[in-house]
């Protein structure tokens, strides 16, 4: 789609979109919100640009292959409950590290849980994007 309306709104809404997805995972631990949901609303960020722009401009400014985001979520996730287990605790028991204040997301407890949901993040956000960039392509 070539819009000036699109792309102009588009330029303004992206960067605000992927700050609420960061927002929804930082606070995902404590309140409503997480990586499943954040992943889908930074996908949803990447899918407004790629329709404003198209989608080898979205490869190219996204600079990391969907594939490999869902990689290393999957990995990260994985690992997050192996300290649980160096403790002898079942496996994917939390440990907690500490806490610091943030403005938009309350007290941020540093831990494995935030581990698991970043790894979350970056499955669902990278599934997202393969099947989003493979639909588009095929179009």
């Amino acid at each position: 789609m070539d819009s000036l309306i699109v792309r102009t709104s588009a330029r303004l809404i992206v960067p605000l979109q992927l700050a609420f997805s960061l927002i929804l995972l930082l606070r995902g631990h404590n309140e409503p919100g997480g990586g499943f949901i954040g992943g889908l609303v930074a996908a949803c960020a990447v899918a407004l640009h790629a329709v404003a722009n198209g989608v080898p401009a979205t490869r190219r400014a996204l600079r990391v292959d969907p594939q490999r985001l869902l990689g290393a979520g999957l990995l990260l996730a994985l690992v997050s409950g192996l300290p649980g287990m160096m403790q002898g605790r079942p496996y994917l028991s939390a440990v907690w590290g500490g806490s610091i204040p943030t403005l938009v997301a309350g007290e941020l407890k540093l831990g494995t849980p935030l581990l698991f949901d970043l790894g979350v993040y970056l499955v669902v956000a990278g599934s997202a994007l393969l099947v989003l960039f493979t639909m588009a392509e095929d179009l």
